[in-house]
């Protein structure tokens, strides 16, 4: 793809279809103004991250060219220049914002119940690609944090209360995929990790695989006890819920699998490009559709 467009990282937009679970899950999907406005919001947050992307490569050029895959990255190989890439993330997050705060709202375009939530998101990311992300531990809560917005802005935003049991599966699940990111690139830079990003030095390998091995366990053991609580029952009208746990620990299960075996480890890519993570996926959102409706 051109590099412009490489540099925005498209396929990490996925990670945006987290404003749509409050959707789901609140049956609000057959109310055009509400999924206008959630439609409103994931691109807000495609452009806002995409802005957050260009950024950090900008600060981390200098390492990325030292990194076996990361070298080959717009700003890394020089197929992007630096005051084209200061324009591009301007430009991405003064569209973004302008969505969230109602800037277009002459055009038609609502804005969220909830702005702060992107301006949030934004200024989170700037501390983190400052200095936060070479703080051990804390480095992989701030990304959790950074979904956990994502999960808001597809609720409070839209003007929906969010579930408890929503927002812990949503805290376990991007814990574990965030440490699991995190033991993907010890194992792809093994010995000089710490070069390319100074808070690997403080992890090791066995202390990720406990990491992962506690969020995984805790993110199946959130979703299963929300399959049968009676909150859950009474919300949605059925009890079979519980069918979708075997399609969680299978994508727990396979994911981790890519992550040992397979070189996998970006969730983004590894959703987008396995197939047994994307049948899986698909099969468990039209179980849960089909059930909810």
């Amino acid at each position: 793809m051109h590099p412009l467009i490489q540099l925005l990282r498209p396929h990490q937009w996925v990670k945006n279809g987290f404003v749509f679970a409050g959707l789901l899950f609140s049956h609000s999907w057959n109310d055009p103004a509400l999924v206008t406005q959630a439609l409103l919001a994931f691109v807000a947050f495609c452009l806002i991250s995409s802005a957050v992307y260009v950024m950090n490569d900008l600060l981390d050029r200098e390492q990325d060219r030292r990194h076996p895959e990361k070298c080959h990255r717009p700003l890394a190989s020089g197929a992007v220049s630096v005051p084209a890439a200061l324009v591009l993330a301007g430009v991405c997050l003064l569209l973004g914002l302008g969505l969230a705060l109602g800037l277009f709202a002459p055009f038609g375009l609502p804005a969220s119940q909830a702005p702060w939530v992107f301006v949030a998101y934004f200024v989170l990311n700037v501390a983190y690609s400052l200095g936060l992300k070479h703080v051990v531990v804390l480095d992989v809560f701030i990304i959790a944090t950074g979904f956990m917005l994502r999960l808001l802005a597809g609720t409070l935003g839209l003007g929906i209360w969010p579930s408890h049991w929503l927002l812990l599966c949503g805290l376990m699940l991007t814990l574990f995929l965030g440490f699991a990111k995190r033991r993907a690139e010890m194992n792809i830079l093994v010995a000089e990790s710490g070069q390319h990003r100074r808070v690997l030095d403080q992890y090791t390998p066995a202390m990720l695989d406990q990491f992962t091995t506690l969020s995984a366990g805790a993110t199946m053991m959130a979703y299963s006890l929300y399959t049968v609580s009676d909150e859950t029952i009474a919300l949605h009208g059925t009890p079979w819920l519980i069918v979708t746990v075997p399609c969680v620990l299978y994508g727990l299960l396979r994911y981790l699998y890519r992550l040992h075996h397979a070189g996998g480890g970006d969730p983004a890519r590894e959703l987008l490009t396995d197939p047994h993570l994307l049948a899986i996926f698909f099969i468990w959102l039209t179980l849960v559709v089909w059930l909810l409706a």
